[in-house]
């Protein structure tokens, strides 16, 4: 059976992994400096879930379990603390995959939860877990009292914005995020 709760430091790199599942290749490799790749960039997000002050934190992340293995991650924060969030990943990228990303667009804002990775493994696809991972996100938010979970989703990506689609969320506006252009849908 597979329960939802809160991450721990121990899974960071599972939770890692899932991150970039949920990024992509492209966007991942999009992130990184000349000479850096894929590898390099696993190790930095490692890194950032295993800090407390990072967007990608192990304490922003509800992960799905099968017995005690990592299937599915939902990372979700205030978007009024992106900035706050963002500069552990601004020094790390520094520091790690050669590239400054200072000048990067917001992609939320205060007033949502932004949901910001969410990833289950291939083999545990269509079984209803991502869907649980929403809700368990929009409890967060009614939680913490904001009004609404917020997302991108890649104009590329028709599944996944069937999926948001069919749990409730609906368009916003347009984005552009990581070198692509993005739907902007909150619930």
């Amino acid at each position: 059976m597979i329960e939802i709760r809160k991450a721990i430091k121990s899974q960071a790199t599972e939770i890692a992994c899932l991150v970039m599942m949920a990024m992509t290749d492209d966007c991942c490799l999009y992130f990184c400096g000349d000479g850096y790749g894929l590898d390099d960039f696993r190790k930095m997000m490692t890194l950032l879930v295993k800090r407390e002050d990072s967007q990608y934190s192990y304490k922003n992340t509800l992960v799905a379990l099968d017995d005690d293995k990592v299937v599915g991650i939902s990372i979700s924060y205030d978007g009024g603390n992106l900035r706050q969030l963002r500069q552990a990943f601004i020094e790390t990228a520094k520091e790690h995959i050669g590239k400054d990303h200072s000048g990067m667009d917001d992609e939320t804002q205060a007033g949502e939860l932004y949901l910001d990775s969410l990833a289950v493994l291939p083999e545990y696809r269509r079984r209803g877990i991502a869907k649980l991972l929403i809700k368990a996100t929009k409890e967060r938010a009614d939680n913490m009292g904001l009004p609404c979970v917020g997302l991108l989703v890649d104009k590329g990506n028709p599944l996944g914005e069937a999926l948001y689609a069919a749990v409730g969320f609906q368009y916003a506006n347009d984005s552009h995020w990581g070198g692509h252009e993005m739907k902007h849908l909150t619930l």
